[in-house]
């Protein structure tokens, strides 16, 4: 999709509108978060998304529509989303607010911010080598689903444009077999209106598309390839037919 000219000017508002918006909720939350707990903190950063979408679609020209949700049970379930865009990081609590997610330990580490993640019970990922990061998100999400909360991954671990080769990691597959609840695939096309290092947010309608849960039981191998060749048709198709 061709850029417009005018996309820069509101792709610049949109970030100043959305900073200035983190900011004073952040500054607003101060005095409230020692005593909101991690569900009241999860419907803190619902609110905060719903501003943020608001800013996309009066600003930027930027809406979305969500598919299949009759795929996502009720109860507790891993949700294995391809990831192409910063735009899925504010998005999934407005579907399920008691979701987490497993973050870097760096994201913890940010002023007010680091902390109100804390708060809402997502997973710090100990970065100190493999073995030691897949432990502690197994952990943290056992955690997690004890709680009565999902769990959000990206099975490919970090962004990747529309098109590229799909790069599938073992995380997803741990989880799958440890936490013995449905892993609900998700496919988009965020990436065709928000790219995965862009300045820029295009006008039009992102597509999301909750997909037939895969249930335990599989082998490892067998899970693999099947939540692949879900996620990755499904996305193919979004990104041939994008709404309009």
């Amino acid at each position: 999709m061709q850029a417009h000219l005018l996309d820069y000017p509101r792709a610049a508002l949109f970030n100043l509108l959305a900073g200035l918006w983190t900011l004073l909720l952040m500054l607003a939350l101060l005095p409230l978060a020692p005593f909101l707990g991690p569900d009241g903190m999860r419907r803190c950063a619902r609110f905060w998304m719903r501003g943020i979408q608001g800013l996309l679609r009066i600003v930027a020209g930027l809406s979305y529509r969500v598919m299949g949700l009759q795929n996502l049970p009720a109860r507790p379930v891993i949700i294995a989303s391809k990831h192409q865009s910063a735009w899925e990081t504010v998005f999934f609590h407005l579907v399920r607010v008691d979701t987490v997610i497993g973050l870097k330990h760096e994201l913890t580490r940010i002023p007010l911010f680091g902390w109100y993640l804390m708060i809402a019970h997502n997973i710090r990922i100990d970065r100190g080598g493999a073995a030691r990061a897949l432990r502690s998100l197994i952990e943290g999400a056992k955690a997690a689903v004890a709680e009565g909360c999902s769990i959000l991954i990206f099975p490919e671990g970090t962004r990747v444009s529309p098109g590229d080769p799909p790069d599938y990691k073992p995380g997803v597959a741990a989880l799958y077999k440890e936490l013995d609840v449905p892993v609900v695939p998700v496919a988009l096309n965020s990436g065709l209106f928000w790219g995965r290092q862009s300045f820029l947010k295009k006008p039009g309608t992102i597509t999301v598309e909750f997909l037939e849960p895969i249930e335990p039981g599989l082998d490892r191998r067998a899970f693999m390839r099947l939540l692949e060749d879900r996620i990755e048709t499904a996305s193919n198709r979004l990104l041939a037919a994008p709404a309009g």
